[in-house]
């Protein structure tokens, strides 16, 4: 017998929901409507998400129903872009207020927003292009809204031609496959016997075009400049942009993982991703401007979660992705804080100090050999053994070893305890909903592992020593993140023009 919850037509108020929403929009364009009518657009945007969060709890059976396939990944993804899209735009409210495009900003956001969350939803890829190509469109109109300004106007230009290309390899990738299958749909494309049909080489050629159109909206290196130019967006567009745009890729290859799976394309990505993590940590050191740190904060975090697919790890590059996307649209929101002057912290290392930190070496050492003994010819829990020794050496010494006397110490002790509490609630409330969605037998072996900690030790151990050595080599590095960081003389201005010319005309300068 079906409970309350199985008996809610779920997917069919979850779509009216989305047409309301989006007719709510298209109202908002109409110049006789009060612009007070945003309240209550944001109270109707609200109100999907909340069906596909119930939706993900209590109803996340794997469903294919026309074109459409609704599980828990689907679920997920969705309610996770369309509570940011709920979150930015209910930000801009006041943020926003008095510029000239204030109506547009909110009826873009709503249409590019649920346009990404029916791109993941659906199983018909032609659907997914078109949901997928709505998305970059209107996150390139977003970026150039503010038309009087050139600089902006060029910023568009640069990510509208960086998101075609992107979009026309996917097309390619996506028609090949159906020329080779005979299908569209992703359910039967991703049958074994579909499978079966792809010879080494078409397989080879198509992961390649896919992980081509992944990388460019990703901003992976040498495709990371759109990213760079599009902090002249507004910052809730940024928020946007970083927490629900950039970070698909995990999605894409999480649905795409049986034709990924195996093929020499994953070790080509895993490289690849290693470059990025190391350009994007780089630019994030040199610069000083705080959205262009958070660019390249992202370009790394983006690289490390597509070396999570590499690695075969879906279920973590999508916990990441969603985390990742909270973390930095919460940072992109509080740009404009006031930042507050901090004095250094000097640890004063004494005795006591020394024997902490030596007892959290142990203890991280201990828990990582344990994570790893537990699958050792996993090449992903062999660097999440790693990273997860390190962790947690790293935190009990912030936390505990520095610990101003004992009641700091047990503070510092309690605070650890919490945070590994959190963490291992988050790990099985994302693990118990994605369970049985993410393909399995995906592991790849510690050769890869070991790869990548060959790349990031032996690039940290040439940039560390390059630095100590004030070499030419490490001031040549340094100027290379600086101008790869830094924006082309088009997308500067060294002085607001078009305000000058707003206010000359009599305009509205916000």
């Amino acid at each position: 017998m079906l409970n309350f919850f199985e008996m809610i037509p779920w997917i069919t108020i979850f779509f009216i929901l989305l047409a309301v929403s989006v007719v709510s929009a298209l109202i908002l364009l109409v110049p006789r409507i009060p612009v007070s009518y945003i309240r209550v657009h944001i109270g109707i945007i609200a109100l999907p998400p909340i069906i596909a969060l119930l939706a993900l709890v209590f109803n996340n059976e794997s469903v294919i129903i026309g074109p459409w396939h609704f599980d828990s990944l689907s679920w997920l993804w969705s309610t996770f872009v369309l509570t940011i899209g709920l979150i930015v735009q209910r930000y801009s409210v006041h943020y926003l207020f008095g510029n000239r495009a204030y109506r547009k900003y909110f009826a873009l956001l709503t249409v590019m927003t649920i346009a990404d969350s029916l791109a993941w939803l659906s199983d018909d890829l032609r659907l997914l292009m078109l949901g997928w190509g709505v998305t970059l469109l209107g996150l390139v109109l977003l970026i150039g809204m503010r038309k009087e300004w050139k600089v902006a106007r060029h910023a568009s230009k640069i990510s509208s031609r960086y998101f075609a290309i992107s979009w026309l390899i996917l097309l390619i990738a996506i028609v090949w496959i159906e020329q080779v299958t005979g299908h569209w749909h992703l359910s039967q494309i991703l049958s074994q016997e579909s499978l079966e049909q792809f010879k080494t080489w078409e397989k080879t050629s198509i992961n390649l075009l896919l992980l081509l159109s992944i990388f460019i909206p990703a901003a992976q290196w040498p495709f990371q400049r759109w990213l760079l130019d599009s902090v002249v967006a507004p910052t809730p567009i940024s928020a946007v942009m970083h927490a629900g745009i950039v970070n698909a890729g995990s999605i894409m290859l999480t649905r795409f993982a049986p034709l990924f799976n195996g093929d020499s394309v994953q070790v080509v990505l895993l490289i690849l991703s290693s470059v990025s993590v190391l350009v994007g940590t780089g630019i994030m050191l040199v610069q000083v401007d705080y959205k262009r740190q958070l660019v390249g904060s992202t370009i790394a975090q983006m690289g490390f979660m597509l070396i999570e697919c590499a690695l075969g790890a879906y279920l973590a590059a999508i916990t990441h992705a969603v985390l990742h996307g909270l973390f930095k649209s919460t940072l992109f929101l509080q740009a404009g804080s006031a930042a507050k002057r901090r004095e250094p912290i000097v640890h004063k290392r004494q005795l006591s100090s020394v024997i902490w930190m030596i007892f959290g070496g142990v203890l991280g050492l201990g828990l990582g050999i344990a994570f790893w003994l537990t699958s050792p010819t996993d090449g992903y829990q062999f660097v999440s053994a790693i990273i997860l020794g390190w962790s947690v050496a790293l935190a009990w010494t912030q936390l505990v070893a520095f610990g101003a006397g004992h009641i700091g110490r047990i503070v510092g002790a309690i605070l650890f305890v919490g945070a590994a509490i959190i963490f291992q609630l988050v790990h099985t409330g994302f693990h118990s909903l994605l369970y049985g969605v993410i393909p399995s037998e995906t592991t790849q072996s510690i050769f890869m592992g070991i790869l990548l900690l060959s790349i990031l030790i032996v690039a940290s151990v040439i940039g560390i020593w390059s630095i100590r050595k004030n070499s030419k080599t490490s001031i040549t590095i340094y100027l290379w993140l600086i101008r790869l960081g830094e924006p082309k003389g088009n997308l500067v201005e060294s002085h607001p023009k078009y305000l000058t010319q707003l206010l000359s005309r009599g305009g509205n300068v916000h």
